[in-house]
């Protein structure tokens, strides 16, 4: 998902999440209500006599928490990339940054490259450190990421012709 705002002066904001299908309080709903279900079962066998079906009921338990949480994880990614007249900030991380890459933007380009038949490969570069941004979009949401950004250094770029024409 990509969201994109102005702020004042001329200053950009893009921020670049992965699609979810499960936000929130459904997905502890949808997780309790998986839990619930083997637990009732894997209990019942056990009054029943199927005494082994109980620890993997639980294994099988373990294994889809962890599952949830390695795809609950990757789901909560986001970079944040802040465009203004004189720099490119790049923030990279989950619930906390774990990465800023900081560029002045007159050194800084856009780079849009194909990787295969269709798939979009968008990045920033400057001195040759090369930072890819939105590597786990679709490619949709790559075209609208590329389109939002071109169409931001279209405005900054006016401006600042403008600006140094006056």
């Amino acid at each position: 998902m990509v969201t994109s705002e102005q702020g004042s002066e001329n200053n950009f904001r893009v921020q670049i999440t992965p699609n979810s299908s499960l936000n929130g309080s459904v997905r502890y709903f949808f997780l309790g209500s998986i839990i619930f279900i083997c637990s009732i079962i894997g209990i019942g066998f056990f009054f029943v006599g199927g005494v082994l079906i109980l620890p993997f009921a639980g294994l099988e338990i373990l294994l889809v928490l962890l599952a949830f949480s390695i795809s609950f994880r990757w789901s909560s990614q986001k970079q944040i990339i802040l465009l203004s007249q004189e720099q490119v900030e790049i923030q990279k991380g989950y619930s906390k940054q774990l990465f800023t890459w900081k560029e002045f933007r007159t050194f800084t380009s856009f780079n849009v490259m194909k990787k295969g038949r269709e798939e979009l490969e968008l990045s920033f570069q400057s001195k040759g450190e090369k930072i890819i941004i939105g590597d786990f979009l679709n490619e949709d949401d790559k075209k609208i990421l590329r389109d939002t950004i071109s169409e931001i250094i279209s405005v900054l770029n006016e401006q600042q012709f403008i600006a140094t024409n006056t």
